[in-house]
């Protein structure tokens, strides 16, 4: 060590990213091809060898459905999640995939619920949904409710980046009234998406409103800034919860 690296003084290092308290990841796009996550086959194996090191025993990853965007469908998901397994087994990989979908509320999804078509689901008939950032939709609640009366358990995914949600503190307590399910993203917690998105989601962390963790993994930027969880003072706080994660 020179004179100069002794006066600045060695960086701190950052604490190994441990998830094997959360044991399940439930929300991630590591299905080849199909949305805006991993994009070949070879980047997905990447992407879940480095969850698989975190301590994660499962991944359940949830591609978007979205009418206008991703087009997907069950039968596609489940090609693509046949492939996805045949690949990780080759690769010598030892951790469990899973798929179901992230679902994008809008009128043709509301429709779908009505009509009674068939939708992915996980654990105890849970559903990841997630709306648009910015405006709140007009049949969110409707959609919800409609939702529950199908028999679904609706997981409303990374409420903490709505802004709508953030400015309008009576439609929060009214989905908290309705007991809807929160999950958050972990990398909320690094200030990844912004400054007052990581202050909104610590605030739901403290009220105990979030039941679900996920990564929201698309690719390598992802990972890079989750690792860096570790020094942020929620990873502690997070780590002492029993999430509902364990249980799928």
């Amino acid at each position: 060590m020179g004179i100069l690296d002794f006066l600045r003084g060695k960086p701190d290092q950052i604490e190994a990213l441990d998830l094997s308290w959360l044991e399940v990841d439930m929300h991630s796009h590591l299905i080849p091809g199909i949305d805006d996550g991993s994009k070949s086959m070879e980047e997905s194996l990447e992407l879940i060898k480095r969850l698989s090191s975190y301590g994660l025993q499962k991944i359940i990853t949830t591609p978007h459905i979205m009418s206008e965007y991703y087009k997907n469908t069950p039968e596609i998901i489940s090609m693509g999640l046949e492939d996805l397994r045949k690949a990780v087994k080759a690769e010598g990989i030892s951790i469990e995939i899973e798929a179901a979908a992230e679902y994008y509320m809008d009128e043709i999804f509301l429709e779908k619920i009505k009509d009674g078509k068939s939708l992915l689901t996980f654990g105890e008939n849970y559903i990841l949904v997630e709306t648009g950032f910015i405006n709140k939709p007009q049949m969110l609640l409707e959609t919800m409710f409609q939702l529950e009366m199908a028999g679904y358990k609706p997981i409303l995914a990374h409420p903490e980046r709505y802004q709508y949600l953030l400015a309008d503190k009576g439609l929060l307590e009214d989905l908290v009234d309705r007991n809807i399910l929160f999950q958050v993203n972990l990398l909320s917690l690094t200030g990844f998406y912004s400054k007052p998105v990581k202050d909104f989601a610590e605030s739901l962390l403290e009220r105990d409103l979030v039941k679900f963790l996920g990564t929201d993994c698309h690719n390598v930027r992802y990972l890079d800034m989750l690792e860096t969880l570790p020094k942020h003072k929620s990873y502690s706080q997070i780590k002492q919860v029993s999430w509902m994660n364990t249980s799928l």
